[in-house]
């Protein structure tokens, strides 16, 4: 079955909370908000595609992880972008944030069932 990869407009914003409670409980990127390195502004931009994915989770209900990495290729490339914006404040997505991300997409996708994903293959494109 083909996937096409589809877009997640950085305008777009959060309409609607995620019902899964464990994502409504998380704390994303955590670390990140506890390092004075990383500019809360730009940590906040994080968030929100993090937040994004799990709208469009909801929303799709990818049957497959095939599906489920359409999803998640399309919110890496949103932080591919903030990568910039990150470097205009002084910082970067280093080993320490890139493993934050990296372990909030792993568990956006075992919050929604699967806990089997590779957690490279969510992060797949990334260019941090």
């Amino acid at each position: 079955m083909q996937h096409r990869i589809t877009e997640l407009s950085t305008e777009w914003e959060i309409a609607v909370a995620p019902t899964n409670r464990q994502v409504a409980e998380h704390a994303f990127l955590k670390g990140m908000y506890e390092d004075e390195y990383f500019p809360n502004h730009v940590v906040d931009k994080g968030k929100a595609i993090l937040l994004r994915l799990c709208e469009r989770i909801e929303a799709e209900r990818p049957p497959d992880l095939a599906a489920l990495y359409v999803l998640t290729e399309a919110a890496t490339e949103e932080f591919n972008a903030l990568e910039a914006e990150f470097e205009a404040a002084g910082s970067e997505i280093e080993t320490f944030a890139r493993e934050a991300i990296a372990e909030d997409f792993w568990f956006v996708a075992s919050a929604y069932g699967f806990a089997e994903a590779d957690a490279e293959e969510l992060i797949a494109g990334r260019e941090w």
